[in-house]
């Protein structure tokens, strides 16, 4: 943790990976940020004691640069970093859909390039970061990846033609659980049950199933059969779910946005 760490793009994103080094570590006076405004760099500063620099300066002083732009920015970013990286940096993006090959070929040859899917729930230490290594990333390389974003919540490596189901999967995940939370509390409120109500069971219930998923090492089939009594009510709501093609839907979903992904690495924004 001796190196010197930038986050290029310092959002909601940038910030969570910022704070969570410092709780599993780094020193404040080795993590520099770049923002677009000024105001956005002083808060920095005074939160958490980095030091807010350009993004050529940044480029040229860190031995790992975070990239936490979003995708349509990526491209004049790497303009400006270019100078500025040798191939002795490392690389990590964390913007959807942009390829380490993109990357790469944008910065001197040789530059090690690992290429991150983090999802939102990084901003409260549950996030799920999916990492791939470009053509340079070594070992080492990816150990500094996964030491910066397990402090944020777990990773997981895998080749990099897989990013796109990742994204699909882990990436866009926690929409698919709000959705269908909100589902669940107008179904609630459709029963006769206030919105408050509602939505604390329901959460609630997702919040159990999620540490027994998680801590009991069952199956997902096993731990629905154990709610799901002969003639019961659960039964009767699973029904009705396959009746009304859930399963197939969710899968259809996952691939639309799978597709999408690939879509936005392909440059077809």
């Amino acid at each position: 943790m001796t190196q010197t760490v930038a986050v290029l793009g310092t959002g909601k994103i940038g910030e969570a990976l910022l704070s969570g080094m410092i709780r599993a570590g780094w020193r404040a006076p080795g993590l520099l940020v770049t923002t677009r405004r000024s105001e956005r760099a002083e808060e920095l500063r005074t939160r958490y004691g980095v030091e807010a620099v350009s993004n050529a300066e940044a480029a040229k002083a860190a031995d790992i640069l975070i990239l936490a732009v979003k995708p349509q920015d990526m491209g004049t970013l790497l303009g400006e970093l270019a100078p500025h990286v040798t191939a002795d940096r490392l690389v990590i993006s964390a913007a959807a859909g942009i390829t380490t090959a993109f990357i790469e070929e944008r910065l001197t040859a040789g530059t090690p390039v690992v290429r991150v899917m983090p999802n939102t729930p990084v901003l409260v230490d549950e996030g799920m970061s999916v990492i791939s290594a470009g053509s340079h990333a070594t070992a080492e390389h990816l150990a500094h990846a996964d030491a910066i974003f397990g402090g944020v919540g777990k990773t997981l490596r895998v080749p990099e033609s897989q990013q796109d189901a990742a994204t699909a999967l882990s990436g866009s995940g926690p929409a698919y659980f709000y959705y269908l939370v909100e589902a669940m509390t107008d179904a609630g409120i459709l029963l006769g049950l206030p919105r408050a109500q509602a939505h604390d069971l329901i959460v609630q219930a997702a919040i159990g199933a999620a540490i027994m998923l998680r801590d009991s090492g069952e199956h997902p089939v096993k731990l629905r059969e154990a709610v799901t009594s002969p003639a019961g009510t659960t039964i009767s709501a699973i029904r009705e779910l396959e009746n009304h093609g859930v399963r197939a839907a969710l899968i259809a979903a996952l691939e639309a946005a799978r597709d999408r992904s690939r879509e936005l690495a392909s440059g077809n924004g």
